[in-house]
């Protein structure tokens, strides 16, 4: 028994050992694994009420299209739908189609599916064949004509939004030419108006700034897109500037032109440059620094949640 009762405390002193020896493994630095862009981006996001401002503007079902509805013609890889057996279909870039009718044909693999007819703006009839049957297009409640944009979504959001001032939330502008640009951001901005855009952005929107200049924003609309760039990832419906009084004037100037500045804080420089691709966390004996990392090459260095350098 004495023996029995020995070992038992022999093997409950290693264990204790052991588990002694293996918390200190996870102390400094080790416990702070560097964080990824997902992790930065897994914060509690609060629903704005822009998400839901154009929501319900959305193509129409196949059963709602009336001969005349009009699709435009964004890009000329619109002719490869057709192929050269069709000249028709050629160089239509820019240029309005308008809906004809719907069939129903049996394909070379003899399903049947729904091809669909236009006219173009020389009085032709043009046919392009969905490789879809009218039961997956009714219920995905919506057909899709590659390189077109629907006219009347386009329609739908100019009575919507034409005229309307709102505040723009990102420097991605163009300009009149459709030439990218770095713009300002949290300046308000009216839209002065609404045209068809890329087969990837289907709403063009020209709009002037606070001081009377002219810039141009690309847009989705819908909800089965190729490129979301929706209302809500452009547009504030109330100034952003009100949501963050503590912010002093010359710290929202920097985050207005995408800068930063020493002694500026973690949600100032996130304002001012978005979500960093990383971030480092250090912890030392008497400060926690933080590195971020952007993917075009800048970083920061905070201490105790404050900038102290950066390369921008």
């Amino acid at each position: 028994m004495k023996y029995i009762r020995t070992k038992y405390l022999s093997t409950l002193c290693s264990m204790t050992l052991s588990v002694a020896m293996l918390q200190s493994c996870f102390t400094g630095i080790e416990s702070t694994p560097k964080i990824t862009a997902g992790d930065v981006r897994r914060e509690k996001i609060t629903s704005r009420p822009e998400e839901s401002y154009l929501s319900d503007i959305l193509p129409q079902p196949l059963d709602s299209w009336q001969p005349g509805k009009r699709f435009y013609v964004a890009d000329n890889k619109f002719s490869i739908l057709f192929g050269k057996s069709s000249p028709e279909a050629q160089n239509l870039q820019g240029q309005t189609l308008l809906f004809h009718h719907a069939d129903e044909v049996t394909s070379i693999t003899g399903d049947k599916v729904v091809q669909l007819s236009f006219t173009t703006p020389a009085g032709r009839i043009i046919t392009y064949d969905t490789g879809q049957s009218r039961a997956s297009i009714d219920r995905a409640m919506q057909v899709e004509v590659p390189f077109t944009v629907d006219m009347d979504l386009v329609d739908s959001v100019a009575t919507r939004i034409k005229g309307q001032q709102y505040y723009v939330i990102t420097p991605s502008w163009y300009d009149t030419a459709l030439q990218s640009r770095t713009g300002r951001k949290f300046v308000p901005v009216t839209v002065t108006d609404v045209l068809p855009g890329t087969a990837f952005y289907p709403i063009l929107l020209k709009l002037l700034d606070e001081n009377g200049q002219p810039f141009c924003l690309l847009m989705s609309v819908g909800h089965d897109m190729k490129a979301p760039r929706k209302f809500a990832s452009l547009f504030s419906l109330s100034d952003p500037r009100l949501r963050y009084p503590t912010i002093t004037d010359a710290n929202w100037r920097n985050i207005i032109l995408g800068r930063v500045a020493e002694d500026m804080t973690r949600d100032e420089c996130r304002l001012a440059l978005g979500s960093p691709a990383t971030v480092d966390r250090r912890p030392g004996y008497s400060i926690m620094s933080e590195i971020w990392t952007y993917e075009n090459g800048i970083y920061l260095i905070f201490e105790d949640g404050i900038l102290r350098s950066f390369r921008q």
